[in-house]
């Protein structure tokens, strides 16, 4: 029997752990916190939860537009109550920690708790409560994933001056909060602390929200609108140059941002209760011994792997996260990589395509994407044709009250071969699946438009993209 020891228990990690042992291997999995890793326990899940809160909260403010009215005599008024919106989170957290923890053991999957390391071939060695494990085995995968990058000028104390680990977990809705970083987290989190009714700064040092190459610029533009309309104040090519705590207060000065030709300005002060730093992560590997295992990384410590995962060291793999930003740093991917990885062990050859990965961002609204932008699209020389449509013009979303929004569509000129497709609006990161695959089997703008959809539905904006395409 083939024995596989993995090391981080996320969405790499018991994804591979799973399909090794359904395929017949005796696994182990090595996790030193919790398992779900980042994403279950202080990402993609609680983020997501208590953004459900802050919806509610958003709807409860919208009810007469829906025709609904208090009872007579019957006084209508709604707040975020923190300490229930975070028990509400741990409740889901804890949920999913169990079903992931029953699953190990219907499988058999072994469950060690510690901090692991490599050790000679393909050994590791797990610091547990109760000393030292030796785990033998014929393959390991690594999936321990990143954490919070620090930034020396905004030491966190987790109390003024926050990571996103911490504003997961606040007992109360700062009044003023001041966000370092317009991307993904940044931006999240900006809107979920705006709809609990914070005043919120987002401070981003690049000249647009969400600054991410695959993510389209119009999806940007139309983000910063409805940020304003949101009330978020919006400070771009723009950063915290300092920031000091006093009389229970932040005071950031704000400069222009080194990382935009020709940002200029002068400096700014803006005051806080509370700063929320936001600004990326690093590779979570310390004390694993890579070098020592013969397991490169480069110079910013993230592990180097090839298409099938294999590191440079006989028979030890690496997935998610700790391959850092040349990959594709999304927990579906990481489970993707993590099957990739479970194949070789056993032998297949396979290696792992990265052209079509869709990816969610749960701001408001909802940004989905896949494949290429249009800028991405023209710089890799591709003749481009780009339609749009917007969410505004659809039966559904009229119904719905959810007007924000648009879907665009890149597609080769000629050939109408659909290259990339962003949506943003309600649900967009639900309805981007139907581009994905479409993309995956290399399908066309065509047929997308000779392709019935139901009515009244939001995926009706898809087609009519699709359609105006093929207009011209």
């Amino acid at each position: 029997m083939k024995q596989i020891t993995i090391i981080g228990a996320g969405p790499g990690g018991y994804v591979a752990a799973f399909d090794a042992a359904r395929r017949g291997a005796s696994v182990t999995l090595v996790e030193r916190a919790e398992v779900g890793g980042t994403c279950l326990n202080w990402g993609c899940i609680p983020t997501k939860t208590i953004k459900a809160s802050a919806e509610a909260l958003e709807t409860a403010g919208r009810l007469a537009e829906f025709g609904i009215a208090p009872e007579d005599g019957v006084k209508a008024g709604f707040r975020a109550d923190m300490t229930a919106i975070v028990a509400r989170k741990e409740r889901v957290r804890k949920v999913l920690c169990t079903g992931l923890e029953k699953t190990c053991a219907s499988l058999k999957v072994r469950l060690v708790r510690g901090q692991a390391e490599l050790g000679p071939g393909r050994t590791v060695l797990v610091r547990t409560a109760d000393g030292v494990e030796e785990i033998p085995g014929d393959a390991v995968i690594i999936a321990t994933g990143s954490k919070i990058l620090d930034l020396p000028s905004l030491p966190v104390d987790h109390k003024y001056i926050v990571n996103s680990d911490d504003a997961l977990n606040l007992d109360h809705v700062p009044a003023r909060m001041v966000i370092v970083g317009g991307g993904v987290i940044g931006c999240e989190l900006a809107f979920i602390f705006r709809a609990l009714g914070a005043d919120v700064t987002v401070v981003e040092g690049l000249d647009r929200l969400l600054p991410i190459p695959s993510v389209d610029e119009d999806m940007s533009r139309l983000l910063q609108r409805e940020a304003k309309k949101h009330g978020l104040r919006v400070e771009l090519a723009k950063t915290v140059k300092s920031a000091a705590v006093a009389d229970g207060k932040v005071t950031c000065v704000l400069g222009p941002s080194p990382f935009v030709p020709g940002a200029s300005g002068p400096e700014s002060v803006i005051e806080a209760d509370m700063v929320l730093v936001a600004v990326g992560r690093t590779p979570n590997s310390e004390g694993m011994k890579l070098a020592e295992a013969g397991v490169e990384t480069d110079a910013r410590g993230w592990i180097k792997a090839d298409g099938g995962m294999r590191t440079t060291a006989d028979g030890i793999y690496a997935i998610g996260d700790v391959l850092g930003p040349a990959r594709v740093m999304l927990a579906h991917m990481a489970s993707a990589e993590g099957l990739c990885a479970v194949a070789n062990c056993f032998g297949e050859n396979r290696i792992l395509d990265y052209g079509v990965i869709p990816a969610g961002i749960f701001t408001s609204p909802e940004i989905g994407t896949v494949g290429l932008s249009e800028a991405e699209a023209r710089k890799q020389g591709f003749a481009v044709r780009s339609q749009v449509f917007q969410f505004r013009e659809l039966g559904k979303a009229q119904a719905m009250g959810e007007l924000p929004g648009m879907f665009k569509l890149v597609c080769e000129e000629g050939s109408g071969k659909i290259l990339g497709a962003h949506i943003a609006g309600a649900h967009a990161t639900d309805l981007i699946a139907e581009a994905a695959l479409a993309m995956q089997k290399g399908l066309t703008a065509a047929d997308i438009a000779h392709t019935i959809h139901a009515h009244p539905t939001l995926a009706e904006g898809l087609f009519e993209a699709a359609e105006g395409w093929l207009r011209g």
